[in-house]
């Protein structure tokens, strides 16, 4: 069996991000058994200067990329049908606003660093977000969220109400920034494949089954 390493560099505010993790999913669930992956989830913020009170989701699609409602409905709708086929829930009618995610992220590099749970935690952060439109910057939500999980709501609030990890963070975002990545998700394989865009599952099965079987003949020619 070939053993692959993901970095998964996403934000929870990015609906691709959803969609393109539950493709992933699917497509590691269908290359079981030849192929295991151990998943890391690298941190990266749409929008590192949301303000605490974050901002409404029209008024912030049409200042970032200058969309109507009529067209913000229109992608909504096709990102509601591609979440469904991998069975990711968005609310029918969108979230409503748009919340700063730095705090989430020092969370899951938290989950990474100290347990297994943080695969779990970042697909709760975005049920959170997109299925039930709450608000991820809130400190109780996100103690209720990792609670939720299995992790220590207790240490979660202490690390929420510190500036523990805020570096370890920052210094990921700035790894990946400079590495180019500038859109997400960015989906990296063993250190030198990437893949961008929240994509079909097929794609990343096929992926997965090239970059595994070069791997195996890379190690039988060593």
């Amino acid at each position: 069996m070939q053993h692959l390493k993901i970095d998964f560099v996403s934000d929870i505010a990015c609906p691709w991000c959803a969609v393109g993790l539950s493709s992933l999913e699917q497509a590691l669930q269908d290359v079981q058994g030849e192929i295991s992956a151990e998943l890391h989830f690298q941190p990266f913020e749409l929008n590192p200067h949301m303000g605490p009170d974050g901002q409404d989701v029209s008024e912030h699609l049409t200042e970032k990329y200058g969309s109507t409602p009529e067209q913000q409905a229109q992608m909504r709708e096709v990102i509601r049908q591609r979440g469904a086929e991998v069975g990711f829930t968005f609310k029918p009618e969108g979230r409503s606003r748009v919340w700063n995610t730095f705090d989430a992220h020092r969370l899951l590099h938290w989950a990474g660093e100290t347990s297994d749970r943080q695969h779990a935690l970042k697909k709760a952060l975005l049920q959170a977000f997109f299925t039930h439109d709450r608000c991820t910057a809130s400190h109780e939500v996100l103690v209720e969220v990792a609670a939720s999980v299995g992790l220590d709501a207790q240490r979660a609030q202490a690390i929420l109400g510190s500036d523990e990890y805020t570096a370890e963070v920052r210094a990921q975002q700035q790894f990946y920034l400079q590495a180019g990545i500038h859109s997400v998700p960015a989906v990296i394989i063993n250190e030198r494949h990437l893949i961008s865009g929240g994509q079909p599952a097929e794609v990343f099965e096929r992926a997965l089954r090239q970059i595994a079987a070069n791997s195996a003949n890379d190690t039988q020619q060593a």
